[in-house]
């Protein structure tokens, strides 16, 4: 027997699944021998089935959550171009989000009606992504560089300069195993970047030695774990099944280890996971206080200076474009605004006014 859909705590229990809702109701029914998954599980396969990362089935997930329950827990399939747009219509004017945190949300909504409702829902062309405002990238000086990674000691001091050295993005940092980081041809490969791609940057002479004088002590905390039962890492794709043995291997091993050992539930190995990326985070924000920096500096204003540096020493924009990893070299060429080819080149007619 089917039981019909109807709005309220029925279709809540639909799409969560949750104890509280009535007990006939916890899950979207079909034949009594094949109950379908509930609506959050089937995004999860979607997503997963598409090879999204977790960070964007994480995302998706918790703004399809939430635009459930900005309509009082009714199910998706009983919406349409009205509710999404007094969402959408709700971020921006109450919650006040920023434009790509919109866009953000719809494109969650779009993956749900289209990719797992399977709707044929034509009235979503008709949403208008909010226009992204255009910002300058903040960039240091070297001299600012020099002075923030002055101020920042240890396992940070290593990402902090590969972060500027090589252009890396704080996750590809953090994520670098061991086996990515290849000495003799000084260069690091970075795996499954943004828009899932692998390429090659350089790898910072200034750096080499204290980054290889940090992966043997990685070595030997690795032969510590091994000898206690230790020393597994999470292995991307299903590379776990295909070799089994490989999560306890040298070069699957991250190259900037947490400090701590976590039990994986499903496997029960012990594992290490990379360090965290809010390690980081933390330390450039005080170190760029500790420096007396009065632009907002994050991780990614090393690589924002990376790139405007490079092209100060005139090496060309196709070549930046394919260290950074950008897609599109329109993308690239913003940092060609910040250079002192454009407004800083130009002498001010006031300098001729009155020479300083």
């Amino acid at each position: 027997m089917v039981i019909p859909q109807t709005t309220g705590s029925l279709s809540y229990a639909a799409a969560f699944g949750e104890a509280r809702a009535p007990a006939l109701a916890v899950r979207e029914v079909g034949p009594a021998s094949a109950p379908k998954p509930r609506l959050l599980d089937r995004v999860r396969e979607a997503i997963r089935v598409r090879h999204y990362s977790r960070r964007t089935e994480k995302t998706y997930v918790g703004w399809i959550r939430r635009y459930i329950f900005f309509h009082g827990k009714r199910h998706p399939a009983e919406m349409g171009a009205p509710e999404i747009t007094r969402f959408l219509t709700s971020l921006a004017g109450e919650s006040k989000v920023a434009a790509s945190t919109q866009n953000q949300a719809l494109s969650a909504l779009l993956f749900l009606y289209r990719e797992v409702l399977l709707q044929e829902v034509p009235w979503l062309d008709d949403l208008v992504y909010a226009k992204r405002p255009k910002h300058l990238p903040v960039v240091l000086t070297r001299e600012e560089v020099r002075a923030v990674l002055g101020q920042i000691h240890g396992v940070p001091r290593l990402m902090a300069f590969l972060l500027y050295g090589a252009g890396l993005r704080l996750l590809e940092c953090a994520r670098l195993r061991i086996k990515d980081v290849d000495p003799g041809r000084n260069q690091i490969v970075v795996r499954e970047g943004k828009g899932d791609k692998d390429r090659l940057t350089m790898l910072p002479a200034a750096i080499k030695a204290d980054l290889l004088q940090h992966l043997e002590a990685v070595r030997v905390q690795h032969q510590l774990d091994l000898q206690a039962g230790a020393g597994w890492v999470e292995l991307p794709g299903a590379l776990a099944r295909k070799y089994p043995n490989a999560g306890r291997e040298w070069p699957w091993q991250w190259v900037f280890p947490a400090t701590r050992i976590y039990v994986d539930r499903q496997s029960g190995q012990r594992r290490r996971h990379h360090l965290h990326e809010s390690v980081l985070q933390r330390a450039v924000r005080a170190a760029a206080l500790r420096a007396g920096i009065a632009k907002r500096v994050s991780c990614h204003t090393f690589r924002h200076s990376f790139a405007t540096h490079l092209l100060e020493d005139g090496h060309d924009i196709r070549t930046v474009q394919e260290l950074l990893g950008h897609h599109d070299v329109s993308t690239t060429m913003i940092y060609t605004h910040v250079l002192n080819r454009g407004p800083g080149a130009v002498r001010s007619p006031a300098d001729r006014v009155f020479p300083a």
